[in-house]
């Protein structure tokens, strides 16, 4: 499972009101969005992890 991406650890997935549900604020295209459902592998990705510079500082 190395190198796979997960949505909901992106900061690029947030919660839409208007939508009611969450999304994507990468502005991918048509193409972007085929590889990306294809291979899981978004490169848009960015952790949403914040402790992860403290613990590179340990």
């Amino acid at each position: 499972m190395a190198g796979k991406k997960n949505c909901d650890t992106c900061k690029n997935y947030v919660y839409d009101e208007n939508y009611h549900g969450y999304v994507c604020l990468a502005n991918m295209d048509e193409d972007d969005v085929y590889r990306t459902r294809s291979f899981r592998d978004c490169p848009y990705y960015q952790s949403d992890d914040d402790y992860r510079i403290v613990r590179k500082q340990m």
